[in-house]
């Protein structure tokens, strides 16, 4: 039995497969999604010049293969009622990354966290509806965290999303 396959026969769940090189039509594919989730399928090939079905099936095969990981609204947070944001840097036991990662993921106002090299161990970005809500998700939620060992919070004053679009350089080129 090969290797990749458990015991009774089934593939690894948690095995990823191998990237698929994304040719030109791909690339552009992404690019308009990026700047446009809700982009009609017929719009689509419009733009790169292939038909409705062709689009159609690279796009379900971008989702299938993970390359889209889902489609999403740019949120202005302070208008949606989260005026104060921060980057909270952690330190952590040892090997508990996964553990520590699901008891971040379910904490409110988390949008982004992310395993890390250098002084500390992961990055969390936050958003909440004030500094008393923000001071209580630290102090409270996230040293409550058994293996966390220390935190630092980073206040944003300002943040700017960046649209990709034909005046930004990509890596998808």
């Amino acid at each position: 039995m090969a290797a990749e396959q458990m015991a009774d026969g089934a593939e690894d769940p948690g095995r990823v497969p191998p990237a698929r090189p994304l040719d030109a039509i791909d690339r552009d594919i992404l690019r308009l999604l990026q700047t446009d989730g809700r982009a009609s399928i017929r719009s689509v090939a419009d733009r790169v010049h292939v038909s409705r079905a062709n689009a159609y099936a690279r796009i379900n095969r971008l989702i299938d293969d993970g390359v889209i990981r889902g489609f999403s609204a740019r949120v202005d947070h302070e208008r949606a009622g989260q005026g104060a944001s921060a980057y909270i840097t952690l330190k952590i036991v040892q090997n508990t990354w996964r553990t520590v990662r699901e008891q971040l993921q379910a904490l409110p106002g988390a949008t982004h966290i992310a395993l890390v090299s250098g002084d500390f161990d992961v990055l969390l970005l936050v958003h909440t509806p004030d500094n008393r809500s923000l001071r209580e998700l630290v102090l409270t939620r996230i040293q409550a965290i058994p293996e966390v060992l220390s935190t630092r919070t980073l206040l944003v004053f300002e943040e700017t999303d960046l649209d990709p679009g034909p005046e930004r350089p990509t890596e998808l080129t």
